[in-house]
């Protein structure tokens, strides 16, 4: 490995619109060269890591996305022509320029100028990294460290991350949970006051063990547990559009008629608790309590009712009559269903007063008071986890968007696995869910809701939302349309960078957007303790697990709905 000091590595051979060619000088060409500055070593021309470009007053920097190798003859080869032939292996990087450094060393995104080939490809050291993370550095929210130079911490800036929405993509077993485990941990360390709402679809976050003790990725004053089914998000909180595409089927040829006399029933029985909450006025999408029995009641009334014709003597059969027997069916169907008892069938939530503690354990401030609400989807049946996703979402949104305090009170949604409700297909299923969180992602910032969303398959998740979102946090992503997908997310200018997604190791990331100062690559401080995520040993298990299970546990888990 050749050592050699000073910081010039080569020159620009080649220059386009979306980037750079330099060819490394003859003496760095080593396997492994490295250049030494100051008490620092930096090896040459690893992808992801940082070069600068100068020419006059020209200074640019850039990222090395390619390096590459010819053979060329020595010049030796043309003193005779009887010499023997020499070749040597001419190195040459690619680079994307992210922005240019001014003189006294304040970095901007864009480059205005570009250089002329022959100009001077320098390394960047750590010190000069260390200033160009400098004024993001002053809030202390380190969370990981360069890949390239491991000794640079790397700093994101919170308000930008968390203010301004932000995604982590990438592939299973990329370290997705990983990095939200550590995000979440290191802000709890900077901002104990933090307000954090995690959609945990697989139980991931916190989880029961072996013993039936439950563990988490955080430590026991950090966060509560809730079990979605426990939190119970009851009927009454959905809004009028909520309800219909659970109780009404839109492609029924009666549909029409049960929506209007849905609306109509809806809005009498809210109208009847006005009184005793002390309201001017109601509308089907007020939060207060009704009940299904009395909704039940109605519909079997109005879908039998016989009108009495003076004219023909006769007994006629009223406008609705026969009308609404799909719409009783089905909503019989729903509350016949077990699943969605939860949702149907509340055993607290039962009256329009018990709003305040629901919304109180929501955002954390329950009995005892935590930073951190993990709240457990992994027990809600598929089909019903985007209606929930949808509540949670909806509450999220309209807890700041009534709360005077909202600029001293940020919440911040975390939705997991956020392809599996938050998708881009317009299907009535997802309809609630994906509304929900495209509002979060459109209006959120202007009432101090964050919103993350996690997902291994970006190009399945709603567009309106990942428009929206300020910072992308990629990790590994192999699959050609989910990188050609992030490629045209990100700025135009950073799109070329996207190409190293696929040989990032577990854990490492390449930040790109308004929460870092630069395009960076870097490794996650990891968490501690872990999520519940880690792979299935199945050498280990295969080789030396158990002989038994017990497998009655199983079934009965399984009949009760209870993981």
């Amino acid at each position: 490995m050749s050592t050699t000091t000073g910081t010039l590595i080569g020159h620009v051979i080649d220059v386009r619109g979306d980037g750079l060619t330099a060819n490394l000088l003859a003496d760095e060409q080593d396997a492994a060269p490295k250049i030494t500055v100051g008490d620092e070593d930096v090896l040459v021309g690893q992808l992801g890591s940082y070069v600068s470009v100068r020419q006059g007053s020209v200074r640019i920097l850039c990222v090395i996305t390619r390096v590459s190798e010819q053979e060329k003859l020595a010049d030796a080869n043309t003193a005779s022509p009887d010499a023997p032939t020499v070749t040597y292996a001419q190195r040459a990087i690619a680079l994307i320029p992210i922005g240019s450094v001014s003189a006294d060393g304040e970095f901007e995104r864009g480059v205005s100028s570009y250089p002329t080939t022959g100009a001077e490809v320098h390394v960047v050291a750590g010190n000069e990294l260390d200033t160009l993370f400098s004024k993001f550095r002053a809030q202390g929210y380190v969370v990981g460290n360069l890949s390239s130079q491991p000794a640079v911490k790397v700093c994101l800036e919170p308000s930008r991350l968390f203010g301004r929405h932000f995604a982590i993509l990438g592939q299973t077993g990329a370290g997705k949970s990983w990095a939200v485990a550590s995000l979440i941990q290191q802000a709890l360390a900077v901002m104990p006051k933090a307000h954090i709402i995690i959609l945990d679809l697989h139980g991931e976050y916190c989880w029961l063990k072996p013993d039936g003790k439950r563990d988490a990725a955080f430590k026991e004053e950090h966060f509560r547990y809730v079990d979605a089914k426990e939190l119970e998000m009851p009927y009454w909180l959905m809004t009028y559009s909520e309800l219909c595409d659970l109780l009404i089927d839109h492609k029924e040829t009666e549909a029409a008629n049960q929506t209007a006399f849905f609306r109509d029933t809806l809005y009498d029985l809210k109208q009847a608790e006005k009184a005793g909450l002390k309201l001017d006025r109601v509308t089907v999408d007020t939060p207060v309590y009704f009940s299904l029995d009395a909704l039940v009641a109605r519909a079997e009334e109005k879908n039998a009712e016989r009108v009495w014709n003076e004219g023909t003597k006769k007994w006629n059969s009223g406008d609705l009559n026969g009308r609404l027997s799909r719409f009783l069916v089905r909503l019989q169907s729903k509350l016949n269903d077990s699943r969605y008892d939860f949702l149907l069938k509340p055993s607290k939530r039962t009256s329009s007063d018990t709003l305040e503690g629901l919304l109180r354990d929501f955002v954390g401030l329950g009995d005892p008071k935590r930073p951190v609400t993990v709240i457990d989807l992994s027990t809600v049946p598929f089909d019903v986890r985007p209606t929930v996703a949808a509540q949670i979402g909806r509450l999220a949104f309209e807890f700041n968007f009534w709360n005077p305090q909202y600029r001293e009170f940020p919440l911040l949604l975390v939705c997991e696995e956020a392809h599996a409700y938050v998708t881009r297909q317009h299907d009535a299923q997802f309809a609630g869910a994906r509304k929900s969180m495209e509002r979060i992602a459109k209006e959120g910032r202007k009432y101090g809701v964050g919103l993350a969303v996690v997902s291994q398959r970006p190009h399945e998740l709603s567009e309106t939302v990942l428009a929206q979102c300020g910072t992308f946090l990629c990790l590994r992503i192999t699959n050609p349309d989910d990188q050609s997908y992030v490629k045209s997310l990100v700025p135009e200018g950073e799109r070329g960078l996207v190409d190293i997604l696929a040989g990032l190791g577990r854990g490492e990331c390449l930040a790109l957007g308004e929460a870092v100062p630069l395009p960076t690559r870097f490794k996650f401080n990891k968490p501690s303790p872990f999520p519940n995520s880690e792979d299935i040993d199945f050498y280990n298990k295969w080789k030396a697990g158990p002989d038994d299970i017990n497998v009655e546990s199983i079934v009965d888990r399984w009949r009760k709905q209870h993981r």
